[in-house]
């Protein structure tokens, strides 16, 4: 069972996975201590664009990878402006309460899921796992029993859901009878979690006898079949970055959208 889309690979695949993933934590720490709205804005729309030039997916199949992060933007967005607190009260009706204050948090909000959001589906969609664990391993010095573990059960996601839907066929052949609606979900949950779980308990012994006899519990040198590098992929990308945040401050501090330099007063 694939659980990847035919795409178009760009420059962005060939960067380093190791530099994405630390550029993309640099990145959660960046949006996380910036409570300027102008600049939050900008950080956004720098983070958007690479995932709609260079991800190598189709604006569509994007669309469809972003309705949740869509979704969270304007339920956190909206909650925060009905039932936030501030001074200057612009709509009022029962426990609505909207006010210039918790609109712009609203506001930051909203765009900060959103950028974390494009961060993260770029790295997702331009990153393969196993090059990722590569990386780790021979450039972040990650010991490889822990790096093919994850690898392990990651190759066991398509195992499972192929199981899980076998398991559904089956009930439905056999006739599943309906009960009281207070006891069914508990029913339900037995009859799938207790014959996966099992399964799942089974193919982690195995796993984990045949990682033992290959000597992956031993420390040491060892060889790999992929060889990770860094490359002039790597420069642009943290070059981008770098201009992006840089600008990003800049155009917010110079060029405001708002008259809001900090959301938290």
């Amino acid at each position: 069972m694939p659980l990847t889309f035919p795409h178009r690979e760009t420059w962005l695949h060939r960067v380093n996975p190791g530099i994405k993933l630390l550029m993309s934590v640099i990145l959660f720490i960046v949006v996380v201590l910036t409570h300027n709205l102008n600049v939050m804005i900008n950080l956004t729309i720098v983070a958007i664009l690479p995932l709609l030039l260079f991800s190598g997916h189709p604006p569509k199949r994007l669309l469809l990878y972003a309705s949740p992060f869509l979704l969270i933007f304007i339920s956190s967005a909206t909650g925060m402006m009905m039932f936030g607190k501030g001074s200057t009260t612009w709509f009022q009706y029962g426990i609505i309460h909207v006010t210039e204050e918790s609109f712009y948090r609203g506001l930051h909000l909203g765009f900060r899921s959103l950028q974390v959001a494009a961060v993260g589906l770029l790295f997702g969609l331009t990153t393969k796992p196993v090059a990722l664990f590569y990386s780790l391993m021979q450039q972040w010095k990650l010991p490889a029993k822990y790096a093919y573990s994850f690898l392990a059960a990651f190759r066991m996601v398509p195992t499972l859901v192929e199981e899980f839907q076998s398991l559904r066929y089956a009930l439905q052949i056999r006739g599943k009878k309906k009960r009281h609606f207070l006891t069914n979900w508990y029913t339900t949950l037995r009859m799938y979690s207790i014959p996966l779980l099992a399964g799942s308990i089974r193919r982690a012994h195995r796993t984990a006898v045949a990682m033992e006899a290959k000597r992956f519990s031993m420390s040491g040198k060892r060889t790999y079949y992929y060889l990770a590098h860094y490359s002039s992929f790597d420069m642009i990308y943290l070059l981008y970055w770098v201009l992006a945040l840089l600008f990003s401050y800049i155009l917010g501090i110079e060029f405001p959208y708002l008259n809001v330099t900090d959301v938290r007063f």
